[in-house]
C-alpha cells in the first residue's frame, strides 16, 4: 500500500489501482502538487474523521462527488447530513454514516473504525463525532483524539504531533500506547518548522525505547506501508 502525505491530516492510499483518501481538509493548498485537488484526483473512496473544517473541506467533497458518480464517502452522522443537504438522491446513496466498532469494506480495502468522541479542546467548546480509521489492520488514523485500538497490532500510526487540544507528553504517551513499528506524523499544519522538529525529536527519541521507529513525511511525500 502507497501512502502520501498531504498537507495537515490527509493521506492518500492507493492499493492495486484503488485510491482512498482521509480527510481532505480546508488547511490545503487549492492548487499545486499538494493541493486537496490533487488528493482528491481519481479517489475511489473518502473516509472523514470528524466535521471541523481542517479534515473535512465540505466545498472541495461536493465537488468531487458530483464530478464522479461512483465516488464514497463514509463519514460521521454530522458530516453524512452536511453532505447530504447539498446532495441529490443519486449522491445519497454514496454517502455513508460512519460509527464506532464497525467494519467495512471500501474500494478494495478493510476499514475497522474506533473512538467515536472528539478529544477535549475546552469545556467551553462543544464536542464533536471522530472516527478512527484503521485500513487493512495495519495503518490506523485516529483523526482528533488519542484512543488506542483495541485488540489489534497496528504497524503504522499517523500521529497528530500537535493540536489545541493536546500536549507534546500526550502525543508521547499515544506513541508508546500503539506500539506500531512505524509513526508518521499528521495535524502538524499548526507548527512552524521549528515547532516540528522540537516535537517531532522527543516523539522519536521516546518512542524508539518502546520499539516505534518515527519519519517525517514531507508534503507530497510517499512511502510503501
Amino acid at each position: 500500500m502507497k501512502l502520501t502525505k498531504f498537507t495537515h491530516s490527509c493521506v492518500r492510499l492507493e492499493k492495486d489501482g484503488a485510491v482512498l483518501v482521509i480527510d481532505p481538509g480546508t488547511f490545503s493548498e487549492s492548487e499545486g502538487e499538494t493541493g486537496t485537488e490533487t488528493a482528491l484526483a481519481g479517489a475511489h473512496a473518502l473516509l472523514i474523521t470528524h466535521q471541523h473544517a481542517d479534515h473535512f473541506d465540505e466545498e472541495k467533497v461536493v465537488a468531487a462527488l458530483q464530478l464522479d458518480q461512483s465516488l464514497l464517502v463514509y463519514a460521521p452522522a454530522k458530516v453524512a447530513g452536511m453532505l447530504a443537504e447539498r446532495l441529490d438522491a443519486d449522491g445519497l446513496d454514496r454517502v455513508h454514516t460512519a460509527e464506532p466498532e464497525q467494519r467495512y469494506s471500501v474500494a478494495g480495502f478493510e476499514v475497522q473504525t474506533f473512538s467515536g468522541q472528539h478529544a477535549l479542546i475546552h469545556p467551553h467548546i462543544p464536542m464533536v463525532a471522530n472516527i478512527g480509521y484503521l485500513i487493512d489492520g495495519s495503518l490506523y488514523h485516529p483523526g482528533d483524539s488519542f484512543i488506542v485500538p483495541h485488540g489489534v497490532d497496528v504497524s503504522t500510526v499517523l500521529v497528530p504531533v500537535h493540536a489545541p487540544w493536546s500536549k507534546t507528553a500526550e502525543v508521547i504517551d499515544f506513541v508508546t500506547s500503539v506500539r506500531a513499528a512505524r509513526a508518521f506524523q499528521i495535524h502538524d499544519a499548526l507548527l512552524n518548522e521549528t515547532g516540528v522538529q522540537l516535537v517531532e525529536g522527543h516523539v522519536a527519541r521516546i518512542g524508539g525505547l518502546y520499539g516505534t521507529e518515527f519519519r517525517h513525511l514531507a508534503l507530497g511525500e510517499s512511502v510503501t506501508i
